[in-house]
C-alpha cells in the first residue's frame, strides 16, 4: 500500500487537509477545471525559480482566495508588489471574477518533499550524476530536521537503453502509520534522452 497511494490521501481524516476547498455542487466539474487552470498558470508564470510547493483554492461565494506556498516569496511578491499584482490580474482575466492573492513563506526548503523533488528534477535536466543528487537530497534532508527520507527516480538514468528505478533511504519511512507526517512530492525531469520521474517521501516524526 504505501507505494500505491500518495500519502497526503491516506491521511485526509486524520491531520492533512485539501488542497481545494470549496463545495461545488452542481458546478462542480467547472470549478475542478478551474482550479486546474489556476494552478497551471501560477506554475507557468513563476516556474521552478520560484520554489513553489503547493498552491491551495479557497472559494466563497463573491470571492476567490489563491494561496501559495513557496520558498522563495521574494520573487514571487516582485519589486515593490509588482509580481503578486501581476499575478491576481492574470488570475482574475482567468476565472472571471475578484480573486485574493495570499503569499505564504516554507521554513524549511529541506524537508519539502515537492521542492526537494524539484530540486533533484532540475539538477538532473543539468546533467548532475543521478545517484550524487538524490544522494544528496536525502542527507540533507537528515540534517534540516527530518526523521527519514526516500528518494526514487525511474527512467533512462545516464542515457541508458534501458529504463530503470534506482532509490535511495535514510533513516526511517513509516509510510503504513497514519499517525506519522509524511510528506510526499513529485516532479519530472525533461532530458534530451527521455523524461525522468522523482519521487520523495519526507518523514517529520508522529503527529500525536
Amino acid at each position: 500500500m504505501g507505494q500505491k497511494i500518495n500519502p497526503r490521501s491516506l491521511r485526509l481524516q486524520v491531520d492533512k487537509d485539501w488542497q481545494s476547498r470549496w463545495f461545488g455542487g452542481r458546478d462542480y466539474a467547472a470549478n475542478l477545471v478551474a482550479d486546474l487552470k489556476i494552478r497551471r498558470a501560477v506554475e507557468k508564470k513563476l516556474g521552478r525559480r520560484a520554489g513553489v510547493s503547493r498552491i491551495d483554492i479557497e472559494r466563497s461565494p463573491n470571492l476567490l482566495v489563491v494561496l501559495i506556498y513557496t520558498a522563495k516569496p521574494g520573487v514571487v511578491i516582485g519589486r515593490g508588489g509588482s509580481g503578486s499584482e501581476e499575478l491576481k490580474k492574470l488570475l482574475s482575466k482567468l476565472t472571471g471574477g475578484p480573486v485574493k492573492v495570499t503569499i505564504e513563506e516554507v521554513k524549511k526548503a529541506e524537508t519539502n518533499a515537492v521542492l526537494v523533488a524539484e530540486n533533484i528534477a532540475s539538477q538532473l535536466e543539468r546533467r548532475i550524476s543521478f545517484r550524487r543528487a538524490i544522494k544528496m537530497a536525502a542527507e540533507n534532508a537528515i540534517k534540516s530536521g527530518a526523521k527519514g527520507a526516500k528518494i526514487g527516480i525511474a527512467g533512462r538514468l545516464n542515457g541508458a537503453e534501458m529504463a530503470r528505478r534506482e532509490s535511495v533511504a535514510r533513516g526511517s519511512i513509516p509510510l503504513h502509520t497514519i499517525r506519522a507526517e509524511i510528506d510526499y512530492g513529485q516532479a519530472v525531469a525533461r532530458t534530451t534522452y527521455g523524461v525522468i520521474g522523482v519521487k520523495v517521501w519526507v518523514y517529520k516524526g508522529d503527529k500525536f
